[in-house]
């Protein structure tokens, strides 16, 4: 044990943050949608802003939907490995010695 402090920086969030935080944006994302309907409503003798405005309002469930089920970026470190290449980082060093046998007179 050391008695040097912890760094506490580095910390990842709590599941609970991370979902409150995701409910906030969904909210927030979604709330918009209202004011660009009424703001369509109210510019009907605009017809073209009033169909812009009812255009932007179309994907922002969408998006709503993929910022809330944007989780945590992934650590860097728990990456998987593509098959046929080599992971140096995960390469288990070597702690056995090669013997070189004598060929065999048999033949198979």
């Amino acid at each position: 044990m050391t008695d040097r402090p912890v760094l506490i920086t580095d910390a990842k969030e709590s599941y609970q943050e991370q979902l409150a935080r995701r409910r906030k944006r969904y909210a927030i994302t979604m709330s918009m949608r209202i004011p660009f309907l009424i703001a369509a409503v109210l510019t009907i003798s605009t017809p073209w802003l009033a169909l812009t405005l009812i255009m932007l309002s179309v994907p922002l469930p969408w998006i709503a939907v993929l910022i809330a089920n944007d989780g945590p970026a992934r650590d860097q470190k728990a990456r998987k490995v593509l098959p046929g290449t080599i992971s140096y980082d995960r390469a288990i060093e070597a702690r056995h010695e090669v013997i070189d046998a004598a060929p065999s007179d048999r033949a198979f």
